[in-house]
């Protein structure tokens, strides 16, 4: 799993369409090891993109729970100080 892709659901206020394709992008990065697709690559990296930002986008909006939807700034607070510690 590619370590700058997030947990998208579940959160107060929900992910945007441009978080879910940022996610999608960097998802297809790491299956194709590039960044930037040759000219003649490049229609099939960008459908592959749109086809799984709409795949996430429809998983996101029909899994349900129970539990309150968390905090995005407690998250990433909590995630800061992981991070502090362990690069410290």
């Amino acid at each position: 799993m590619c370590r700058n892709i997030k947990t998208l659901f579940n959160f107060d206020p929900p992910a945007t369409s441009d978080e879910v394709r940022d996610a999608a992008l960097q998802f297809v990065r790491k299956l194709s090891g590039t960044t930037r697709p040759s000219k003649q690559n490049q229609h099939a990296f960008d459908h592959a993109v749109e086809a799984i930002a709409a795949s996430a986008r429809e998983l996101l909006d029909s899994l349900e729970t129970h539990q309150h939807p968390r905090n995005r700034e407690d998250v990433a607070a909590k995630l800061r100080a992981k991070a502090a510690i362990r690069f410290a």
